[in-house]
């Protein structure tokens, strides 16, 4: 017995050591599992509290390369008289000036803006947000020390708890007094106002040299295109450098400009027709009659494809100059195109120069195409626009901006004068070429000062085409602007 019971304890202490380790394991196991729960609750908390006393940061922890997020400038601390929503109206660079504009009349007032509204109803029916064309995080980053500015009004200003804001258009062309005696009270009863229009709401001139600046900065600085926008911009841009040095040429002979401006010069008897219905299907353009061949005497119409080609031999450019079509679909399509392109056949547009399947999420959206347009014609080596509209604006204020970058600023109503007399026969080839040469040689964007016209802003020299507040300062361009 004494053996066996020798013999029994000693299986039965055989086994024990095995079961000391497993249970030792599942303890160690088991303590590991609660301590990574345990680290990881406090460094989401940690974060947490980090975010709301000191937001981003932690932001270079996680993204050390990313030297932009690191040089943020400091909030600047104001109390904030209300919030302004603001709805764009028009295309894609009259909002951008909108934008501008907007950024400024929050900053004179000491407001809260809200990211802006893009318009969605108009010609254009694009139905892309903010976001999808800007890079809302660095627009509302870049200005943080200058405005406050949130994605939407805090849920208690909102209509689902009744609030109702003030929906009002502010004035064309308004000055700081306007709005600091006109609009800022309105802010003591409406906490939350709502400009339903926005184009040209602040005078070109006039404004404090601070908030001119300010208005530069905006568009210089804080719109930047979305990461997928410029991607593809600077593709196109390198395609169009590796061949050489190119021409931008904003041929804005579209439908909606035809159709707006009543310019018919060239067109069929039913294109004509065709584009006076459209002026009366849309309520908003509202001179319905308009006299084509008046108003192209005038120079307030686009040059048509044609025009162009003229007008591009006679100031000396070869048939080996590259050409880059800045502008959506051009009326007619190629029949129209066809004298343009037999004299530079050197021409491209962005749907010649990509693959389909890298402009097919950017199809049904023409501000994110004109984006594209944007920034070649910015980078290019000479913009040329046929007509002045918003756009050869805005790119004309950038090239300036950028070094003064030839601009040709196009005399059309000159222009279409010399152009008839050579196609009648009182000019020869030479003395029109001539002509056209002498008449440009001062718009080529040089340094110059605005034409102020104060009873007459429409007819004035835009902000945004020549904002010299913010250009000799850079540029030294002193002892040169006329």
């Amino acid at each position: 017995m004494d053996v066996r019971s020798e013999s029994s304890s000693s299986v039965r202490w055989g086994k024990l050591p095995g079961q000391v380790i497993q249970r030792s394991r599942l303890q160690v196991w088991f303590i590991r599992v609660c301590s990574t729960i345990l680290i990881w609750t406090c460094l989401v908390q940690l974060l947490t509290v980090g975010e709301l006393w000191h937001p981003r940061f932690f932001t270079g922890f996680f993204n050390p390369i990313n030297v932009s997020t690191v040089h943020l400038p400091p909030p600047r601390n104001y109390t904030s008289n209300g919030f302004l929503k603001v709805s764009c109206n028009g295309g894609l660079n009259q909002m951008r000036a909108a934008i501008c504009d907007m950024v400024t009349v929050a900053r004179l007032l000491n407001l809260t803006l809200v990211v802006p509204e893009l318009d969605k109803t108009s010609f254009w029916a694009d139905p892309s947000d903010f976001e999808d064309i800007f890079n809302v995080g660095h627009f509302i980053d870049s200005l943080r020390d200058e405005v406050r500015i949130v994605k939407r009004v805090p849920k208690r200003f909102s209509r689902n708890n009744g609030s109702q804001p003030l929906e009002m258009p502010p004035v064309s062309w308004s000055s700081e007094k306007y709005y600091l005696e006109q609009i800022l009270p309105l802010f003591n009863k409406h906490k939350v106002i709502h400009f339903n229009r926005t184009d040209t709401r602040l005078a070109n001139n006039g404004i404090p040299p601070h908030l001119q600046k300010l208005r530069c900065r905006v568009n210089f600085h804080a719109l930047k295109f979305t990461p997928s926008i410029e991607a593809l911009g600077n593709k196109l841009i390198s395609i169009l450098q590796e061949k050489g040095p190119f021409m931008a040429l904003h041929l804005r002979y579209e439908m909606d400009m035809l159709a707006f401006s009543g310019c018919t010069h060239g067109c069929t008897t039913e294109e004509s027709e065709e584009l006076k219905r459209l002026r009366y299907a849309f309520p908003w353009w509202r001179e319905k009659e308009i006299a084509s061949e008046e108003r192209r005497s005038q120079g307030l119409c686009p040059l048509t494809p044609e025009e162009a080609t003229l007008v591009l031999q006679a100031l000396g450019f070869g048939q080996d100059t590259q050409i880059y079509i800045a502008s959506g679909e051009i009326y007619g399509n190629e029949k129209r195109l066809a004298a343009l392109r037999n004299t530079f056949p050197r021409i491209v547009k962005k749907e010649t120069l990509l693959d389909p399947e890298e402009l097919r999420q950017f199809q049904n959206h023409s501000s994110q195409m004109a984006a594209l347009d944007f920034m070649v014609s910015v980078a290019s080596n000479i913009f040329v626009p046929s007509y002045d509209g918003n756009m050869a604006k805005l790119v004309e204020g950038h090239r300036r901006y950028h070094g003064f970058k030839k601009t040709v600023q196009l005399n059309r109503k000159k222009l279409v004068e010399l152009i008839d007399l050579h196609q009648n026969g009182t000019l020869s080839w030479e003395e029109f070429s001539n002509a056209v040469k002498s008449s440009h040689e001062e718009r080529m964007g040089r340094p110059k000062h605005r034409t102020i016209i104060t009873e007459k802003p429409k007819e004035e020299d835009y902000f945004y085409a020549n904002p010299e507040e913010c250009l000799c300062e850079m540029a030294n361009c002193s002892h040169s602007i006329r």
